[in-house]
């Protein structure tokens, strides 16, 4: 029961962290050589996912105990992401609803071959290009893209809180980004937000790729979904370095959070350690490493109607975009 209490205190104090660790990286971008830029970048983009973590709470009702406030502060976090928390959200709950389940899953869904039939060759050429190399840990941009900004893909009843979220995106756009510009230039735009929002993507591609893809977990039709058995043992649990554990407030323990999406960001080691204690069987843990990412990259594409897992994009014919990478990428790093 402990696991769900929300604590104002460590939530607010997690707002503080990443607005403090944010400000210091600009700092640092700031004084940095240029060839010291690329560090400070990947530490800022880094920090930067600490806002969507804050958000995701919020979007979760699982940061405050008052609604209005939680759509305040997730709409506030999300704004310098550019992403609009209401479909954020309501998508985000659909995919919570659905995880693993074939045709219905927002996030990371093998693709069909039904629908590769479809693909002209330059379609094709850019769904390789984007999902079968590691330009697959920067995806998370055409999905922010293609979801959230299409008013179409809401219900009408949805759609006034939509445009709130939308409204405040596009006032961080028309004020903080264009005033950045006048005081700091073009490149002042991209070494201070645009490299920083590339690696806020970074890790929300790597993290929800590495959370929802591996060769063992089955993607199923909705006749054959299990909702405990995809949320229990379909999300797998990635340890990452403690640094960007930190910055992103534990957002890769996240089998707990798939059980429940209403245990608070800071309750979810111990929702993972009773999970563990009672459930470790059924569970999937790793370590962030690169063997696990060459597989992603380079076998798990396309859906096996035989074994409700994957297989790769040149399944019927070795093609020389995977590998390459096969004989280029290393087992490990």
């Amino acid at each position: 029961k402990e696991v769900f209490e929300i604590d104002h205190g460590k939530a607010w104090r997690a707002v503080l962290t990443s607005i403090t660790a944010m400000s210091a990286c600009l700092y640092l971008i700031h004084i940095s050589p240029w060839y010291l830029l690329p560090f400070a970048w990947a530490l800022a983009g880094t920090a930067f996912t600490g806002f969507f973590v804050i958000g995701h709470d919020a979007g979760h009702r699982s940061f405050h105990k008052n609604n209005l406030v939680e759509d305040i502060v997730g709409t506030l976090m999300f704004a310098p992401l550019i992403y609009p928390f209401e479909p954020w959200r309501i998508k985000h709950n659909h995919h919570h609803a659905h995880t693993n389940k074939l045709e219905e899953d927002t996030a990371w869904v093998p693709i069909e071959e039904e629908k590769m039939k479809d693909w002209s060759p330059l379609a094709s050429a850019l769904f390789k290009f984007f999902l079968g190399t590691p330009m697959k840990l920067f995806a998370s941009v055409g999905h922010w893209l293609i979801w959230h900004f299409d008013l179409s893909k809401y219900t009408e009843k949805q759609r006034p809180r939509v445009l709130v979220s939308l409204a405040a995106v596009f006032a961080f756009m028309g004020t903080v980004l264009p005033a950045l510009v006048i005081n700091a230039g073009w490149w002042g735009l991209v070494k201070y937000w645009l490299m920083p929002w590339f690696g806020y993507h970074f890790w929300m591609s790597t993290f929800t790729v590495i959370h929802h893809t591996a060769p063992h977990i089955p993607f199923k039709p909705a006749k054959e979904w299990n909702a405990a058995k995809a949320q229990l043992s379909g999300t797998v649990h990635c340890d990452f370095p403690a640094w960007v554990e930190f910055l992103t407030h534990d957002i890769s323990v996240h089998v707990p959070h798939h059980v429940s999406s209403k245990i608070p960001w800071y309750n979810l080691r111990k929702a993972h350690a009773s999970l563990k204690e009672n459930w470790g069987e059924y569970m999937c843990e790793c370590t962030f490493n690169w063997r696990m990412l060459k597989s992603i990259f380079t076998e798990l594409h396309v859906y096996d109607e035989k074994t409700n897992g994957y297989k790769p994009f040149d399944w019927k014919k070795e093609e020389a975009l995977f590998s390459t990478q096969r004989a280029v990428l290393p087992n490990s790093m």
